[in-house]
């Protein structure tokens, strides 16, 4: 029983309820707030700027659903923020969480060995407090701890209710982030599923290895992080030994380094979701329409129609406890490295094993097309 109790214990010490906001580093927060409301379907919500008395950086944060993100740009050289940019290119910084205390949050990571990279600090308007706190995670990106719970305002103090005359066009059903898939070194995968367990408390969920995310050319490894809840998961993935140069290591040359590849948003209805994104320019990698021909055999009974499903590319994969329907975009950024999954879960919580081979079949047919394979 004493057991039992140091377990629960040690596997409540930071709970979290879930993802406050990806925060984005850019080279142009204006145009980048734009693109997401266009061809996301993300709404306006706040900014911060020179005209809210910040004279070293602007951020824009928009949202949809339980989605918020915050993009954020320079306004001068030699600093943090545009040194990642230069690095970097555009990309994830901020991975913020939800918590009921931040201050106890910073003090059980980082006496269990976080890094810091914010203490507590309290930010107070006349909309209430919100207390902040951080650590650092793979590469140069970091973990934000939110408590909002005394705070009605749009975002936070510091930002102010953000208006334009332009509308954006109406959401594309995007719900809330899945998970977030980080990118490290050869060999550093174990290191990182060690921090989360060690440092947050953690547990690896699903494990895959070489011989199951592998195709003629190139291969990873990968391991799912999910926290007490399953309200936070993230998979961490390694490069794999192959013939051929593999998106992971295409991403960490590019990246020139370790960070988040991609972002995972929930909806309802993916059908819907994607024609509304593809009709606004949103890309998404596309498989062979062989991929279908053995569908139904392979995943068995789906609600969905089979014919919209195959027009669009959407994949499908079963696990114990139900199916999920699934597809990524193309890289939104230049460099070959951040991209999005839309996924639908009917019931199961895995993470599209069954997708891996024509999944990385065809990035590696866009890593060919742009010379990187």
């Amino acid at each position: 029983m004493e057991t039992q109790l140091n377990q629960k214990e040690q596997f409540d010490f930071l709970p979290l309820m879930g993802t406050d906001y990806v925060e984005f580093y850019v080279g142009n927060a204006k145009q980048a707030a734009h693109f997401y409301r266009t061809a996301f379907g993300f709404q306006a919500l706040a900014y911060a700027g020179p005209e809210t008395g910040v004279k070293d950086k602007v951020s824009y944060v928009v949202r949809q659903n339980k989605l918020t993100l915050v993009l954020t740009t320079p306004l001068r050289e030699n600093n943090e923020i545009a040194n990642h940019i230069s690095k970097h290119g555009d990309g994830v910084k901020t991975l913020a969480l939800m918590v009921d205390d931040a201050t106890n949050a910073w003090e059980e990571t980082t006496k269990r060995g976080a890094r810091s990279c914010l203490k507590p600090i309290h930010l107070k308007d006349t909309d209430g407090e919100v207390v902040l706190s951080g650590i650092h995670t793979y590469g140069d990106t970091v973990h934000v701890f939110v408590e909002r719970k005394n705070y009605n305002g749009a975002f936070m103090p510091g930002f102010r209710k953000w208006k334009n005359e332009y509308f954006s066009p109406k959401e594309t059903g995007l719900l809330y982030v899945d998970h977030c898939v980080g990118n490290v070194g050869w060999n550093q995968m174990n290191p990182w599923v060690k921090f989360y367990e060690d440092v947050m408390g953690f547990k690896n969920i699903l494990s895959f290895d070489d011989n199951d995310i592998s195709t003629e050319y190139s291969a990873l490894m990968s391991k799912v992080m999910s926290n007490g809840n399953g309200f936070v998961k993230f998979p961490i993935n390694e490069p794999a030994l192959g013939k051929k140069k593999s998106q992971v290591e295409e991403y960490l040359e590019f990246y020139n380094g370790e960070g988040v590849q991609h972002v995972a948003m929930a909806t309802n209805d993916i059908v819907h979701t994607v024609k509304e994104l593809r009709s606004r320019g949103v890309e998404f990698l596309q498989v062979p329409s062989s991929y279908y021909d053995d569908l139904l055999e392979r995943v068995g009974k789906i609600d969905e129609d089979l014919a919209p499903l195959k027009e669009l590319g959407i994949l499908v994969d079963r696990d114990n406890e139900g199916y999920l329907l699934q597809l990524f975009t193309k890289p939104v950024e230049d460099r070959p490295t951040l991209f999005f999954e839309i996924i639908q879960r009917k019931g199961a919580k895995s993470f599209g094993k069954g997708n891996f081979k024509a999944l990385f079949e065809a990035i590696e047919r866009s890593q060919a097309e742009r010379g990187n394979l």
